[in-house]
């Protein structure tokens, strides 16, 4: 497992380096060519292209200090670093769309004249490296699994979008001399960006509030370690994520006092290879008799609510 969670960081790491040579590269250029030309939508692109490349700068980041090993300090590691970047570029995300319905405000209220051709060629342009940008992350990361990979290819997505709305709307302007498909396209985008902006930046939160993984049911887990031989109960039970794919767990045990240590280690193993079958890979099981209190559990306000 460990060698599985290793090879998958490295081709995620992998990805984001590729995507954000492609895009750094292109937004210099881009950049270039718009003080050369002194053309403000390719500036104005080249900003958009900016905001991509600190997001994807961000998500190396983060999985270059998640290799960082446990210490006294940070006995987890850095692996929380990701969920934190993913928190950073959500709310990118959904401060870039505020700003979309901003501009989109004024110029539907007052639609300037647009270089319809330049528009064209600039979005033209920037869709295509955003395809290769998006497919990469597609084939080489895990933009399902991992959320600070998720978080920039939504990034990325959200520009591909609005290299389609360009694209719409510069063809619009050109055969149909229509301004307004140019702030129209941006709102339609500002949506679509604010949605996976707010969806990334909550899953992300969840996860640093030790909320239970989406893909772990408490109650079948509940289910599966009492139903292991020798378990009467369990209590004090928590369930969480230390970052993306990561799943964790930790609650109390009660067993029959009379079970020798190798009963009980031959017990905690059968729950651990159980457990994995659940999505939980992290297992910290506390064994103990039927003599302690502990009417605080959760697994005891639950039993009370039922009641």
């Amino acid at each position: 497992m460990s060698h599985n969670h290793n090879h998958a960081h490295g081709t995620n790491k992998k990805a984001l380096l590729i995507s954000f040579i492609i895009i750094t590269i292109y937004m210099i250029i881009e950049a270039i060519g718009g003080f050369l030309t002194n053309s403000l939508a390719l500036l104005s692109d080249a900003g958009h292209m900016l905001s991509d490349s600190i997001s994807l700068g961000v998500g190396l980041l983060a999985f270059t200090l998640g290799e960082k090993t446990a210490n006294y300090s940070k006995t987890y590691g850095y692996k929380r670093f990701e969920i934190l970047a993913a928190i950073f570029n959500g709310v990118t995300l959904i401060l870039i769309s505020i700003y979309i319905f901003y501009e989109a405000f004024h110029r539907l209220a007052e639609p300037p004249a647009v270089a319809s051709t330049g528009m064209l060629f600039i979005a033209s342009i920037g869709l295509l490296i955003n395809i290769l940008v998006a497919w990469i992350l597609m084939r080489k990361g895990d933009t399902k699994g991992n959320l600070n990979i998720r978080a920039a290819f939504l990034h990325v997505i959200g520009d591909l979008l609005g290299s389609v709305g360009a694209v719409i709307a510069a063809l619009l302007i050109m055969f149909l001399g229509w301004n307004l498909a140019d702030p129209i396209a941006s709102v339609i985008v500002a949506i679509l960006v604010l949605i996976s902006g707010w969806r990334v930046t909550k899953d992300a939160v969840h996860i640093l509030m030790e909320g239970t993984p989406e893909d772990v049911d408490v109650d079948e887990v509940i289910q599966t370690i009492e139903n292991v031989t020798g378990i009467i109960s369990i209590h004090d039970l928590h369930v969480w994520s230390i970052t993306s794919g990561q799943n964790a767990l930790s609650c109390h045990a009660v067993i029959n006092g009379a079970l020798t240590v190798q009963e009980s280690q031959k017990i905690l193993r059968t729950i651990e290879q159980e457990l994995i079958q659940k999505n939980i890979h992290h297992v910290t099981i506390q064994m103990e008799s039927g003599d302690h209190s502990h009417d605080d559990s959760l697994i005891c306000k639950i039993n009370q609510e039922s009641e």
